[in-house]
């Protein structure tokens, strides 16, 4: 996600209490907090990795914004954003430091709403093939180990660091796949927008940021992505599986 822009105030509140809850849970249920840690990585590189690729393709599309600030980075602290580093731990969905970007930079070989489009889709796309690759070494560790490690206190760990990864990627992807502001998914439906439609949704950009606030917060986005990672995740599990044969 490269443009987070409206108020941050109430989403400050609103973590604050949303970890507040999450500290009075781990002190009753220990397990959350081994839970939380083992989230860690994937978080780690599913933010670094996105973010990465938003940076990467603007850059490739002529704007040097992103290079410029040291964005063109694996480093993860070049990218973590307080706020949507803890909802992705917490909450499963978030985002990182805004990718900034000025589109008068872009190759004029195709449109500017196209340019932003490929930039924002770069993030979510990333997720999912990260998400493959994973899913094809854990099924190639099951493959050539078999129970023998898996069964291991190391090879539990392994599989389980893995297996949220995915998890963290897929949720990620889709996440920020959502058509609305400030969300990546607002920039790649642009170009099959009408123009009437087109002017419409920047005329009223507020009102999209009003609805995704109020989507985040009662917790319904989580609901209707919900379906949607399962079906990826499935999809992506199986073809790891079958890449091996298994």
């Amino acid at each position: 996600m490269f443009n987070f822009s409206f108020d941050k105030r109430i989403i400050y509140i609103i973590i604050a209490i949303m970890v507040l809850s999450m500290v009075v849970q781990y002190i009753t249920s220990p397990g959350l907090l081994i839970s939380l840690l083992i989230s860690v990585p994937g978080v780690l590189i599913a933010i670094t990795f996105h973010e990465f690729a938003h940076a990467f393709v603007a850059d490739k599309l002529g704007d040097d914004t992103a290079r410029r600030e040291g964005r063109l980075s694996l480093n993860p602290l070049d990218h973590l954003d307080p706020i949507g580093t803890v909802l992705l731990l917490f909450a499963g969905f978030g985002w990182g430091k805004p990718v900034h970007v000025d589109p008068r930079n872009y190759t004029r070989k195709i449109s500017m709403d196209k340019c932003e489009a490929l930039v924002s889709i770069a993030g979510p796309v990333m997720n999912f093939l990260l998400a493959i690759i994973f899913s094809i070494i854990y099924y190639g560790i099951w493959k050539f180990t078999g129970m023998q490690f898996i069964e291991t206190t190391v090879g539990n760990v392994v599989m389980i660091l893995i297996t949220a990864t995915i998890s963290i990627n897929v949720g990620l992807g889709l996440f920020n796949l959502i058509p609305l502001p400030p969300l990546d998914g607002s920039k790649v439906i642009m170009p099959f927008l009408p123009y009437n439609a087109k002017t419409w949704f920047r005329n009223n950009e507020y009102i999209f940021y009003i609805v995704f606030v109020v989507l985040w917060i009662t917790g319904l986005a989580s609901y209707i992505i919900s379906p949607a990672i399962g079906a990826v995740g499935g999809w992506i599990s199986s073809l790891g599986a079958a890449i091996w044969g298994l």
